[in-house]
């Protein structure tokens, strides 16, 4: 990570200010590119949002790699979808794990949202977003790959790297192989350390690319 990675990161963190007043996101044109970075981190319509989600799960497969798991990434199973839209929008896992649970191939879905969601609204709780984050993947995903012999994990994170419980259940047991097939103190603590860091790194890319030269 470049120093003006490591402290744009540290700057959101804080919440101290990056851009030099409120304006208009110039991409989406619906909401503001806020002075601490949280628009221009959740644009969908901003290039930087995808790559911060293939980032991570590049990320992941290289720890499954190292741990000696069998996966692939962007796998087609042709029954991931939108229930609501139907087969129109079918769409591949985000990683794929062969035979990680009695047998079954896990379809492994990352997403990634801020905790500060609903901050303005009443009756806000830290730590919220990323609880519903999971919950919105399992009504989604878990019935369709339940239904087609296929186990569902929905990888849950927010920027601040909280990790929702069925993903750290999922990396504690990734963890677990590590530890079997590394006996050195390296391996202890690995596998969150990186994807945790590749959370991070994916961030300080998308603020990097829209802040002006001239803070940086």
């Amino acid at each position: 990570m470049s120093a003006v990675e490591y402290r744009s990161i540290l700057k959101y963190r804080l919440m101290i200010t990056m851009f030099p007043n409120d304006e208009t996101c110039p991409v989406c044109r619906k909401a503001c590119l806020d002075k601490y970075g949280e628009h221009a981190l959740h644009c969908r319509e901003l290039p930087g949002f995808k790559y911060r989600h293939d980032f991570v799960r590049d990320a992941l497969m290289d720890i499954l790699r190292r741990a000696g798991i069998s996966a692939k990434k962007e796998a087609p199973v042709n029954f991931l979808t939108d229930p609501s839209e139907g087969r129109s929008t079918l769409r591949p896992a985000d990683v794929l794990v062969f035979g990680w649970e009695g047998g079954k191939h896990a379809c492994v879905d990352l997403t990634g949202v801020s905790p500060l969601v609903g901050f303005r609204e009443n009756g806000f709780v830290a730590g919220q977003a990323v609880l519903k984050a999971e919950s919105k993947k399992v009504e989604k995903h878990a019935k369709a790959c339940e239904d087609n012999q296929h186990a569902f994990v929905p990888l849950a994170f927010d920027t601040f790297g909280s990790l929702a419980p069925e993903a750290v259940r999922f990396l504690s047991r990734v963890q677990r192989v590590v530890h079997s097939n590394f006996s050195t103190p390296q391996g202890r603590g690995f596998v969150f350390s990186r994807l945790g860091f590749s959370i991070q790194k994916g961030m300080a890319a998308q603020f990097v690319a829209r802040l002006p030269a001239i803070l940086m």
